[in-house]
C-alpha cells in the first residue's frame, strides 16, 4: 500500500542520503571497505532509503526509470533478509554513482 505521506517519504531519503554522505565524507572507496562500523551505518540508511521508496508504491517507477526504483525496493529485501550477501564494494558504488540522482528525484518531488 503506498504511503499516505509522500513527503515524509521523500524527507527519509533526503535525511538518510545525507547521513550516508557525513558517514563517508572525505573516505576513500579502501577507507570504506576497511570500516565495519561505516559499512553498517551506511547499510542502515539504505535500509531506510529502501522502505520508504517501498512505502511510495510504484507510482514514481515510471516517472524515474533511470533510478530503477524496483531494484532498490528489491536491495531492502537483500538487506532484511540475506543481509549476509550484501558487498561493501557495491554500496559505495551505489554512493559515488546513484545517491545523487536519488536525491534530486527527491527533492524535485518535494518540491512538487
Amino acid at each position: 500500500m503506498p504511503s499516505k505521506d509522500p513527503a515524509q517519504r521523500f524527507e527519509d531519503i533526503l535525511e538518510n542520503s545525507k547521513r550516508i554522505r557525513q558517514y563517508t565524507a572525505a573516505m576513500t572507496q579502501a577507507d570504506f571497505i576497511d570500516d565495519l562500523k561505516t559499512i553498517d551505518a551506511v547499510e542502515r540508511c539504505f535500509e531506510r532509503i529502501a522502505e520508504a521508496v517501498r512505502k511510495l508504491g510504484s507510482e514514481f517507477d515510471a516517472k524515474y526509470p533511470d533510478l530503477d526504483l524496483p531494484a532498490l525496493r528489491q536491495f531492502g529485501n537483500v538487506l532484511r533478509h540475506d543481509y549476509d550477501t550484501v558487498q561493501p564494494i557495491l554500496l559505495w558504488g551505489y554512493i559515488q554513482k546513484r545517491l545523487d540522482t536519488l536525491e534530486d528525484m527527491a527533492q524535485w518531488e518535494l518540491k512538487e
